[in-house]
C-alpha cells in the first residue's frame, strides 16, 4: 500500500510510505482508490487536522512519534475485497478517502445507496464524512461528472450550507456579503447561490489582484475588489463577511475599518495557512473576535437533516448541485494527474497557494 502523508506541524512537508497490505477480517472490505480531488479545502483539513479532528479519518502507516498525518480526500474507489454480503467486488463508490491506493473499511448501516465506516477511530467524527455512496444505488449517477463531483461535491454543500444559514438569519440585516478569497471554488459557489436567491444582500468579491479578471469574468459578483484597494469597500454599510483565506492581516483591516459595521464574519477556509499576526499585533487587535465564528458545514447539515429529514435535505442540495454543476462548465478547467509520485509537486504548489483558481486538480491512481 502507497500512502501519502503530510507531516501536521509543517504543511510544507509530505512524503510516500509504502507498506504491506493487510489482510481483511470479517465486517470488513477492501477498496482500491482510483482517483480523488484536491484543492484548498484540503488544505484547510490539514491546517484544522488537530482541532477539529481532521488527522484522526485515516491513520498515517509507519508514524511512531504521531507526527505525519493523512489529509482525507473526496473520491472514488471500488471494492476488491468484501466479507460483506451485500456489497460486492467490482462495486464503486464516492466518499471520504486517503491519499494512498488502498483502504479497508468497516461498513454499517448498509442499504441499496450507502453506508457508512463503522472504524472504531471513525465513531465520533462527524456521520456526513463517514458516509459512502453506492453508485450502483444512486439513480441520478453520471459517470461523465466524476471529476465534477469529487471536485465540487463537498466544497458546494458548504456554499449551500452558507447561503442556507445566511438566509436563514435574514442575513442579520446586512446589505452586503463580502466574501474573502472570492477566487477560490467554495466561494464561487457562495456567490453564485446567493445570486439565484430572491432578496439576497449585495455581493462583494475580495481578491488578489492576478486573479480579479477571473472572478469579475465569473458573473456572480455585483462588486469585485482587489486586496490592493481594500480603501474601495463601502465600510459604511452592515456587512456579513465570509472568510475563506483565513488572512489576518486582511481580516484585522476589514475588521478595523467596518468597526459596529461587521455584524458577523464566518470563517470558513484558512488557505493563507502561513500568515500569522499576534493579539499584540495591531491588526491582530482590529479583529472582532466576538463576531467571529468558525462555519462547520457538517453541523448545519445535521440540523438541516433534522428539519427537513434526509429526502428534503437531499432535494434541496441536488437542486443546488446541479445549478452551480452546470454553471462550473463556463470556467472550471480539469487537470488530471497521474499516481501519487507526481501528484506531490501539486500538493507542494496548492500549499504555497499558486494554483489557478479555474483549475481543479484531480489525481488518478
Amino acid at each position: 500500500m502507497s500512502q501519502f502523508q503530510t507531516f501536521k506541524s509543517d504543511l510544507t512537508h509530505s512524503r510516500i510510505v509504502d507498506t504491506d497490505s493487510v489482510s481483511i477480517h470479517d465486517g470488513e472490505i477492501a477498496v482500491k482508490i482510483e482517483s480523488f480531488a484536491f484543492t484548498a479545502n484540503n488544505v484547510t483539513y490539514g491546517v484544522a487536522g488537530d482541532t477539529i479532528g481532521y488527522w484522526k479519518f485515516f491513520p498515517a502507516t509507519q508514524d511512531k512519534k504521531n507526527e505525519w498525518g493523512c489529509i482525507p480526500m473526496w473520491g472514488f474507489a471500488e471494492i476488491t475485497h468484501s466479507n460483506i454480503e451485500d456489497l460486492n467486488v467490482g462495486e464503486r463508490l464516492f466518499g471520504y478517502f486517503p491519499g494512498s491506493d488502498s483502504l479497508i473499511l468497516s461498513p454499517i448501516k448498509v442499504n441499496d445507496q450507502s453506508f457508512s465506516d463503522g472504524k472504531e477511530h471513525r465513531k465520533e467524527l462527524p456521520p456526513v464524512y463517514n458516509n459512502y455512496v453506492r453508485l450502483n444505488g444512486d439513480q441520478n449517477y453520471d459517470s461523465s461528472m466524476d471529476a465534477v463531483r469529487a471536485l465540487l461535491f463537498p466544497l458546494h454543500i458548504t456554499a449551500f450550507c452558507l447561503c442556507d444559514s445566511l438566509a436563514e438569519d435574514l442575513y442579520l440585516g446586512a446589505s452586503q456579503v463580502i466574501v474573502v478569497s472570492a477566487s477560490s471554488k467554495t466561494a464561487i459557489g457562495l456567490a453564485q447561490g446567493l445570486a439565484d436567491t430572491e432578496n439576497a444582500p449585495k455581493i462583494v468579491g475580495l481578491t488578489s489582484p492576478s486573479n480579479s479578471q477571473f472572478v469579475e469574468n465569473l458573473g456572480c459578483y455585483d462588486e469585485v475588489i482587489s486586496y490592493d484597494e481594500l480603501s474601495n469597500v463601502d465600510y459604511s454599510l452592515g456587512s456579513v463577511m465570509v472568510d475563506m483565506a483565513g488572512n489576518r492581516e486582511i481580516l484585522g483591516t476589514l475588521h478595523g475599518e467596518l468597526g459596529d459595521n461587521m455584524l458577523k464574519c464566518l470563517t470558513v477556509g484558512m488557505t493563507h495557512w502561513d500568515n500569522e499576526t499576534t493579539a499584540e499585533d495591531a491588526l491582530g487587535q482590529a479583529m472582532l473576535r466576538d463576531r467571529t465564528e468558525f462555519f462547520f458545514a457538517p453541523a448545519h447539515i445535521q440540523k438541516r437533516i433534522g428539519d427537513w429529514g434526509h429526502d428534503g435535505y437531499a432535494e434541496k442540495t441536488n437542486s443546488f448541485m446541479t445549478a452551480r454543476a452546470i454553471q462550473s462548465k463556463n470556467w472550471m478547467q480539469v487537470k488530471e494527474i497521474h499516481g501519487l509520485e507526481n501528484f506531490t509537486s501539486i500538493y507542494e504548489e496548492m500549499v504555497a497557494g499558486k494554483i489557478n483558481p479555474n483549475e481543479g486538480i484531480i489525481v488518478n491512481l
